[in-house]
């Protein structure tokens, strides 16, 4: 791309006289004129010349010189057809424009970051590792309250028969912390079935487990799913893990309490 805005912006520097003659269109083809884009052409076709730069076929209205076009600037390329590229690009004033923008932008982001522009793409950098540095921090400090969390939730575990099952409320937890948590009330319990749900912006995240002397008596997949249409939602998944959604937060307490009374009568 920075080849192709070089070679156009000699051609424009050069500042050669374009010309325009009418010609028969097979006169114009021999004579080396490009046609374009599979458009249609009648007997009697504009070619225009630009120097040893360009002759081509178009009836629009175009510069006495190829120095009146200004600044040439590529703005994106895509495909169109296999071999073919699109390039589109700005000319002129509307280059002015579209550089004087890209400064504004550039400044602004050097104050935003209190930097130099020349210091803007260090100053970027690490602010990209201070963010890496954190979110790893943050995954740190999730594990060490679902470890605490998950001490608490022991204590509620409730027995259905012969089995411990606990179901509760962990709001502000989801996605692999809540996997997570899952894993380690599961390994606590040693023998025992987990159900839990969050409910964050209108939406409801649920998991169960089972632990895999379970499996075999009750599946975390049914589990599952009889909780989360309770909340609006559907899931499944393994015997021993599942997972599921929802959209009714007002209904997840009532959901978690019914996984007692669903267990006691699968069992």
């Amino acid at each position: 791309l920075v080849e192709i805005e070089d070679r156009v912006n000699r051609a424009i520097l050069a500042n050669v006289e374009v010309s325009a003659r009418l010609m028969g269109y097979d006169d114009a083809i021999a004579s080396g004129a490009m046609a374009l884009f599979g458009e249609k052409y009648g007997d009697e076709v504009r070619v225009l010349q630009m120097g040893a730069f360009s002759t081509e076929l178009c009836g629009g209205t175009h510069v006495a010189r190829t120095g009146d076009i200004g600044l040439f600037k590529i703005l994106a390329e895509s495909g169109v057809a296999s071999g073919i590229r699109r390039v589109e690009a700005v000319t002129g004033d509307n280059a002015l424009h579209y550089l004087r923008g890209l400064e504004a932008t550039l400044r602004t982001a050097a104050e935003r970051l209190r930097a130099g522009r020349e210091e803007l793409v260090e100053k970027i950098d690490a602010q990209v590792e201070r963010g890496r540095a954190l979110e790893k921090e943050l995954a740190a400090l999730k594990g060490k309250l679902a470890g605490a969390a998950s001490g608490d939730l022991v204590g509620q575990a409730r027995a259905v028969k012969d089995v411990r099952v606990i179901a509760a409320r962990v709001d502000g937890v989801s996605g692999n912390d809540l996997r997570d948590l899952q894993d380690q009330l599961k390994n606590k319990l040693g023998s025992g079935i987990v159900v839990l749900g969050a409910g964050d912006d209108g939406k409801v995240s649920l998991i169960a487990g089972v632990t895999q002397d379970l499996t075999g008596r009750i599946k975390a997949g049914d589990l599952i799913k009889h909780v989360a249409t309770q909340v609006g939602g559907k899931g499944g998944g393994r015997p021993d893990m599942a997972q599921a959604g929802g959209s009714d937060v007002a209904a997840l307490p009532a959901a978690l309490e019914s996984v007692y009374a669903y267990v006691e009568g699968a069992l």
